[in-house]
């Protein structure tokens, strides 16, 4: 067995470590929920929040709120296969806005606008977060990959800050 562990591995603790890992299993299951309901159902509900193994659900409107009623068994059984866990074991159903997703349409801003170089700055930034990578070669991909996505991009006001 090697001693090495896989970087999801070592991700997945992290998160544990800093109580992330239900804010993951959120955001994973707001970018699959498509493909884990299926588009037709997607189309009229937005995950909102998993709160003590219960999904809220936001619908369309009463309609859709009353048929999900019906459906919330296979809803369940299909988002926790999706997650390979017992994720949910309830799912709690309201009328709301669905629109689409943050997650989404943050995404599709990021494709529009070509990112900016990194500056010194968050170079400098992005090396002191991986100085503890033995290997050069792998810690210089880490700061090159960190200060991308930390580089603003276009001419967009919105800036992500360095933690």
């Amino acid at each position: 067995m090697s001693s090495f562990i896989s970087l999801a591995a070592a991700l997945d603790g992290v998160a544990n470590r800093l109580g992330l890992s239900a804010k993951l299993a959120e955001q994973r299951l707001v970018r699959a929920w498509p493909q884990i309901v299926g588009e037709q159902i997607a189309a009229h509900t937005r995950p909102e929040s998993i709160r003590f193994k219960k999904l809220y659900l936001i619908a369309r409107n009463s309609i859709w709120l009353q048929q999900l009623s019906f459906l919330k068994p296979e809803l369940i059984t299909k988002v926790n296969a999706a997650s390979g866990q017992e994720l949910i074991t309830d799912i709690a159903l309201r009328v709301g806005e669905v629109g689409e997703p943050h997650v989404e349409a943050q995404a599709e801003e990021l494709k529009e606008r070509p990112a900016s170089p990194p500056s010194p700055e968050l170079l400098a930034e992005a090396a002191d977060h991986v100085e503890g990578i033995g290997d050069e070669e792998l810690r210089r991909q880490f700061t090159d990959v960190m200060a991308r996505a930390l580089a603003p991009r276009g001419s967009s006001s919105h800036r992500r800050s360095v933690p």
